[in-house]
């Protein structure tokens, strides 16, 4: 059985819901879509309307007001479902839910954004180190993980345009990097490039300087799998088109 997972920071789940996100949903359908940076609380979000579509809607949302959170939508009932990683600093801002599935468990991340700083760029660092330590621990229980989200990183030069400019840009720094690199090599697989090696593959672009018309991108939201997924994956893409977010969704299609 295909079962299409999305992933998509929309930046303000309400401001997407009013350029057409919902209207959208209902149209491609995906089977599951881990949402990131939905900027609100519960009682804030018409979780009616999604449950109207068929999903079950689950979510984390960060103590601060308009701030951060996850939220996964699956139009299967999960197995189990665990918020955050165990760690109240990270746990307070909502970037981690975890929904598991028959066959597989998905985790949904938004990773921090290191640009407003150095305490922020230390806050990501950790955040990292910490994330790792998690995603071992769950795979003591259960390997077969699909690891999705804003990671907030650009792995390699050819996902960022001109990667030249952008050696001391939080999100292309060595260090980030080399702790993409890492977290890759234990056994993880970034389904897009399975499908795609091609350059100007972008997933998020500024608002400033008409960079999505311009295509001066950077490709942060990943799926990420388990190398025992690897056999599961039929297609994983861009979907650059659309457009309520300064991001755009990226999607995997599995065989489970």
């Amino acid at each position: 059985m295909k079962k299409t997972v999305l992933s998509y920071n929309v930046n303000g789940i309400r401001a997407a819901m009013n350029k057409g996100f919902s209207e959208w949903l209902k149209e491609v359908s995906p089977d599951t879509i881990c949402i990131q940076e939905i900027k609100a609380d519960p009682e804030q979000i018409d979780t009616l309307l999604f449950e109207h579509l068929g999903y079950q809607c689950t979510i984390h949302s960060a103590e601060k007001k308009g701030y951060s959170g996850v939220m996964t939508l699956s139009k299967e009932l999960p197995i189990q479902i665990k918020a955050g990683m165990g760690i109240d600093k990270y746990d307070m801002e909502g970037r981690v839910l975890r929904t598991d599935y028959p066959g597989f468990t998905l985790i949904n991340v938004y990773i921090p954004s290191g640009t407003t700083g150095d305490i922020r760029q230390d806050f990501k660092m950790e955040f990292l180190t910490d994330f790792h330590k998690f995603i071992q621990n769950v795979r003591k229980e259960q390997d077969n993980l699909v690891i999705c989200g804003d990671y907030n990183i650009c792995h390699n030069p050819i996902d960022i345009n001109h990667p030249e400019r952008h050696k001391k840009s939080s999100g292309f720094l060595p260090e980030e990097c080399t702790w993409f690199d890492e977290f890759i090599h234990d056994g993880l697989i970034d389904t897009f490039r399975m499908f795609n090696s091609e350059p100007e593959q972008y997933s998020w672009w500024s608002y400033r300087a008409n960079s999505r018309t311009k295509n001066l991108g950077w490709r942060i939201d990943y799926h990420v799998v388990t190398e025992s997924m690897k056999n599961k994956v039929v297609d994983a893409k861009i979907l650059n088109a659309v457009k309520h977010s300064d991001h755009c969704p990226v999607s995997l299609t599995l065989d489970i």
